[in-house]
């Protein structure tokens, strides 16, 4: 049967005979790969280079500018390199039909909700892909944009309009004649119609404009919005029939109306059930600080809109105050003092300091580095040690994990556009070569440091508390300075984890960090489990009158160890 064209032709009723794969991890267990589906890996049989190196993400600026060839069938091929970095789930980058420019291989720009892009396979490849990554235990997300289309259509004489007032403009043309699909979305009341955002931190302005070129839906909860609405669930929920998907990673969510959110959210967790699917993963790109994360995650985070209470629905969002503050404290750059305010600032809205992990996706490194002219990855101009900390650190602190293609290879790409920031993992000259190279010093590290989250409840459950430090063993006190050694726990049960990093590029000696005295004893010991071989003595301080345990730790430059 050939792919729909109108949400009329979908039939959401469950496929007969079906067996709808379900998974009881909770989403903070799992351990995600984000990969540009164009970038990742094409059809071809391809040898990777074997060193313990680093390697460079292939691909010019020109070439990484236009698409460069993966596909669905290219990450099918390979998920075994993903499983064994230890990685337990995918988010792939938008995967439906785009506008045809060879610049859209991003898939943001969408003209058909209803089929896979060509350029990338076709929803028999998704449904295939998926497949195998469920026979592994591995969850598939999509990356779902219904904020806004592609720019599928026109303003009067094809200029660019911009936000004015709220001032709402004509409609010119349909690029093309039988595009958007589903054939519902060909209604001009279905957008905006208020031109390219200027202000993006102004409402209306920022809910109502156009993404630059991309054309804004209408998401009001006027007649013309609620159909539009309706549309966008019924054609994801399509996809979560055919292909049997596992979760969205919602785009650009602050600049959807909050009722818009909410039903999306409702609806598709409410098919998600039908299914039988229990813990299909509903989350955010909320670009916004702590004020913005706490108004969109968690039981008790509602908002009034018109004199009702909407809950927003998202099981998470993009931990992106974490993101902006935690590369410079692992690379010695800035205060960690920043970093341990950003959890302090979470202690309103938490149940336990464990349970706030469940709405917190944690990332150092993505595809857009919105606000940033000049784009850098994590790992460039940076040592291996730093790069393996940066993940290791996400994997020992709450939140779900996130790790962006190419890391753990210390892709290094740097420079005044995205495309700096999206290599090829593959060859675009040599037919026969990837960079999936298991021997990677980076990768096999990470894939270490991810068998211990998986093998340690503390890791995914349990609270954290960073850990006050001192250099003479009486004086302590929480890091305020670089370079330091940076040191949380993770109790759960009566059970602590230790991890502690060397922020600087020299050994420090002689540091004592802080553990839990209702749980450790005084001249009892911590094992290393990671990063080091023996184990630290707990000592009692030197102060009678003071109950304070600690372990001495020698670090040496840049080292992350796990102790337990």
């Amino acid at each position: 049967m050939n792919n729909p064209k109108s949400v009329a032709e979908i039939d959401l009723k469950p496929i007969p005979g079906k067996k709808y794969w379900n998974c009881d991890r909770e989403w903070r267990e799992e351990f995600i790969y984000f990969l540009m589906v164009d970038r990742f890996h094409d059809d071809k049989n391809r040898t990777p280079v074997k060193t313990p190196n680093r390697s460079m993400g292939r691909g010019n600026q020109a070439q990484l500018k236009q698409f460069c060839g993966g596909t669905i069938k290219g990450i099918q091929n390979n998920l075994d390199y993903i499983q064994s970095l230890g990685c337990t789930a995918l988010w792939l980058s938008p995967i439906f039909e785009n506008n045809g420019e060879q610049d859209k291989y991003h898939g943001y720009s969408i003209q058909n909700y209803l089929d896979i892009d060509p350029r990338f396979g076709t929803k028999q490849d998704l449904i295939e892909l998926v497949k195998t990554a469920h026979d592994r235990e591995m969850r598939v997300f999509l990356d779902v944009v219904v904020n806004h289309s592609g720019d599928n259509w026109y303003y009067p004489d094809k200029n660019p309009y911009y936000y004015s007032n709220d001032q709402q403009f004509p409609f010119s043309r349909w690029r093309k004649e039988d595009r958007p699909i589903p054939t519902e979305l060909r209604n001009p009341n279905y957008y905006h119609r208020r031109g390219e955002i200027k202000n993006w931190d102004s409402y209306p302005e920022t809910q109502r404009g156009d993404f630059f070129s991309l054309k804004g839906f209408n998401n009001e909860e006027d007649e013309d919005g609620l159909k539009l609405q309706d549309v966008l669930i019924k054609a994801h929920c399509y996809w979560m029939r055919e292909a049997d998907i596992d979760g969205f990673r919602l785009d650009a969510v602050k600049h959807m109306g909050e009722l818009a959110v909410s039903r999306f959210c409702s609806e598709i967790r409410e098919y998600a059930y039908r299914l039988g699917k229990r813990w299909f993963f509903l989350f955010g790109e909320l670009v916004g600080g702590d004020d913005a994360i706490n108004r969109y995650t968690g039981a008790n985070t509602p908002t009034e809109v018109n004199n009702k209470t909407v809950y927003f629905g998202l099981n998470s969002v993009l931990d992106f105050p974490l993101y902006w503050s935690l590369p410079g404290a692992i690379k010695g750059m800035n205060s960690p003092g920043n970093l341990i305010d950003r959890y302090e600032a979470l202690r309103g809205r938490a149940l336990s300091r464990g349970e706030l992990g469940r709405y917190l996706v944690t990332f150092v490194d993505n595809h857009d580095q919105i606000g940033q002219d000049y784009k850098r990855r994590f790992a460039a101009d940076t040592p291996d040690e730093q790069a393996i900390a940066g993940i290791g650190y996400l994997l020992c602190a709450i939140g779900t994990p996130c790790i962006y293609y190419g890391t753990e290879q210390g892709f290094s790409g740097k420079g005044n556009g995205d495309e700096f920031i999206r290599e090829a993992m593959f060859s675009l000259e040599d037919p026969n070569e990837n960079l999936l190279n298991q021997n990677c010093k980076i990768y096999q590290e990470i894939g270490k440091i991810a068998e211990i989250f998986r093998t340690r409840e503390p890791l995914r459950f349990g609270r954290m508390y960073f850990r006050e430090i001192s250099g003479n063993g009486r004086d302590f006190g929480l890091p305020q300075n670089q370079p330091c050694t940076l040191a949380f726990s993770r109790i759960m049960a009566g059970e602590e984890i230790l991890v502690a990093y060397n922020t600087s590029t020299t050994e420090r000696k002689q540091d004592f960090v802080m553990v839990d005295s209702n749980i450790q004893k005084s001249g009892g010991s911590m094992k290393f489990i990671y990063g080091k071989e023996g184990s630290a003595t707990v000592q009692k301080h030197p102060n009678s009158s003071n109950p304070s345990l600690f372990v001495q730790l020698d670090l040496e430059p840049m080292q992350f160890v796990i102790l337990q």
